[in-house]
């Protein structure tokens, strides 16, 4: 009996142990498998990166964290009990049993293990983490595409295809990190604005086509193909916009009321095509002039591959930009943009004396008069100058006669004489007055007064 007992407490004994070591292996394949699936997170440096980790049924209330190294201690990051810091921010999703860590602003010195940890008693549950980080640009080789103003363009990426079913997009700029959240189109919403996308799986090729370019949509474009578990893959192009230009640009400038002749010179093989004329800042918005101006003439010479425009009287309003072409296409190359300037100063001629007709009067009407009382002064003093002559005549004829007694009257009278007819060259010298002398000094002698009677 004792025997068989024995045999009892082995055998339960060795199915103890069994259970044991069973739970054992339970619990290490659990952890082993945790750690088997390692998660794989890319980052960019500078920006931020969000660190899933995915837990079993069970353990929702259980505390979450993400540690590094050997996960002591001073070895953990961030907890669901404090799930904010300046580095850090963990959020755990019960219902979808994923608590997600968030690092910002990453250092290169942030890439390699992490682990993300459930706490619980006895070993807690670990996932490993492997976090790379690379620059935040893109990339070694650059397609590079040109077009012109006005005009539409296509961007060919091409990818894997094993990507055929993954979202596709495309963003301006050089920045991966932000390339999807700052998309201009995808192939899930394939028209926004201007940007449209065409996925063709086949040739596993999407293009990206948008019309009335702009110089300002020249710049750097991303090309992305989106993958779930690594970051996206990218192609980088260089669109290039130039200005709409022309055979020729040119200025030239005329005189209002004067006819002005335009040249505009076409491609010889656009000899039967319509040429026309028209006005205005942009190719895309101007008025043909030779329809809808009669002072507008065409004239077509075959020969020579040009065509004239004659403006006649050309206007002021007729200044500005003008566009000559053969070509209803508007292609490139056949154009000729003239900028026109008018000379209105013939105009200023006539408009001038109008503006000073009053001054002008009456500065004749000073003029006039002026010289007409220069005039009368000088006849004052010319008459009184002949009285003056007259007298000293008379009194040089009395001396002739002897009836001056006083000699140096006399030669007084001639000396005066003479200067009178010096003086009388300069009109604006004041005359010696013989009023100044008396009767008694000039005739002192009686034989005068005797000559007088008689």
């Amino acid at each position: 009996m004792l025997g068989i007992k024995f045999l009892f407490l082995r055998s339960q004994a060795k199915m103890w142990s069994l259970q044991n070591l069973l739970f054992t292996i339970c619990i290490a394949l659990r952890w082993v498998t945790n750690a088997g699936g390692v998660i794989r997170v890319m980052g960019y440096l500078g920006n931020q990166v969000k660190i899933s980790c995915p837990y079993g049924e069970g353990y929702e209330s259980y505390e979450k964290y993400l540690c590094k190294n050997d996960c002591g201690d001073d070895d953990v990051l961030i907890t669901t009990s404090n799930p904010r810091k300046t580095k850090y921010m963990i959020h755990d999703d019960k219902r979808a049993r994923i608590f997600t860590t968030t690092v910002f602003n990453l250092l290169s010195t942030d890439g390699g293990k992490y682990w993300c940890g459930v706490t619980r008693n006895g070993a807690d549950i670990y996932t490993e983490v492997e976090l790379k980080l690379v620059q935040d640009s893109c990339c070694d080789t650059v397609t590079k595409i040109q077009s012109y103003e006005g005009y539409s363009v296509s961007i060919s990426c091409t990818y894997e295809s094993e990507y055929q079913n993954n979202l596709k997009y495309i963003c301006r700029g050089n920045r991966p990190s932000t390339c999807l959240q700052q998309a201009l189109v995808t192939s899930e919403k394939k028209q926004n604005g201007r940007f449209r996308l065409d996925d063709g799986n086949i040739l596993r090729i999407f293009t990206v086509t948008t019309g009335s370019l702009v110089q300002s949509d020249s710049g750097s474009y991303l090309c992305g193909v989106q993958r779930n578990s690594d970051l996206d893959v990218f192609s980088a192009v260089q669109l290039e916009v130039q200005e709409w230009c022309c055979v020729t640009s040119k200025k030239t400038s005329g005189t209002a009321g004067h006819p002005l002749t335009l040249q505009c010179p076409y491609p010889p093989q656009h000899r039967n095509n319509r040429k026309f004329l028209c006005k205005g800042d942009h190719r895309n918005n101007c008025n043909d002039m030779v329809t809808s101006q009669s002072r507008f003439t065409l004239r077509d010479d075959v020969s020579s591959s040009s065509f004239s425009v004659v403006i006649r009287e050309l206007e002021a309003a007729d200044a500005g930009t003008y566009w000559c072409g053969s070509d209803s296409q508007w292609r490139v190359g056949n154009y000729v943009k003239i900028e026109l300037s008018v000379d209105a100063a013939l105009y200023a001629v006539y408009a001038v004396p109008a503006v000073l007709l009053p001054l002008i009067c009456v500065l004749v009407v000073i003029v006039y008069k002026c010289k007409h009382y220069k005039a009368k002064g000088d006849n004052a003093v010319m008459n009184r100058n002949t009285l003056k002559e007259e007298g000293l005549e008379e009194v040089m004829g009395a001396a002739e006669s002897d009836i001056y007694g006083n000699q140096d009257v006399v030669m007084y009278s001639k000396k005066q004489t003479s200067k009178q007819h010096a003086r009388n060259h300069y009109d604006d010298e004041d005359d010696p007055d013989y009023e100044n002398f008396t009767t008694e000094e000039i005739y002192c002698n009686e034989n005068f007064h005797q000559a007088n009677r008689r």
